[in-house]
């Protein structure tokens, strides 16, 4: 099984932060700095990847992503980036 990356986007002109999760991150981070027309990530361009995590199981990345939506994970985010 591939990896799996948990990722956190920020966008510096909206100070704006994203959390996602993928197989494939240059394809993904792709689709949301031009290749998506609408949906979250098109409003907020342009996007930089800030922070990855690689896990072994869809399962764990998932649980992490989660983590990183609260406002806990937001912290943590904010804490590491500021």
């Amino acid at each position: 099984m591939d990896e799996v990356v948990v990722y956190v986007l920020y966008s510096e002109k909206h100070n704006k932060h994203y959390v996602g999760c993928t197989s494939n991150l240059l394809e993904r981070f792709k689709s949301h700095n031009s290749l998506g027309t609408k949906g979250y990530t098109a409003k907020y361009r342009p996007w930089t990847v800030i922070h990855v995590e690689f896990f072994k199981s869809r399962e764990e990345a998932l649980k992490r992503e989660k983590y990183l939506k609260t406002g806990a994970g937001r912290d943590y985010i904010k804490l590491l980036y500021s």
